[in-house]
């Protein structure tokens, strides 16, 4: 078999690594074996915290709409059933916003 050398792949493969490190502290950016399980690690909590801040985002959107549901004399929940009833499609972000930045519109919603 032939001679592989691998200076040019292992110059990349080395750079990438320490490219996704640039910023950290102490040797995670520097030290090859550092920033490997630091880019890694990096990389698992950026995937979980994408999906967390959706999960809390969602919350946020119900307790503003709550919020804004209980100034117009009804809860949560009515509000929610009355909007399927009545085959008003608004998702909960724009709901949220629309009570916080529009109060008298989400009143005539919430009256409809």
């Amino acid at each position: 078999m032939p001679r592989v050398k691998r200076g040019t792949h292992r110059i990349k493969r080395r750079k990438n690594i320490l490219a996704r490190t640039k910023g950290m502290m102490w040797g995670r950016k520097s030290k090859i074996t550092l920033a490997k399980t630091a880019a890694t690690k990096a990389g698992w909590n950026a995937y979980r915290d994408r999906k967390l801040k959706k999960r809390n985002n969602r919350g946020l959107q119900q307790t503003r709409i709550g919020a804004a549901a209980r100034e117009n004399s009804t809860s949560y929940s009515k509000l929610m059933g009355s909007l399927k009833a009545r085959k008003i499609e608004l998702d909960r972000k724009v709901l949220a916003e629309i009570a916080a930045k529009h109060p008298n519109v989400f009143a005539k919603i919430v009256k409809g």
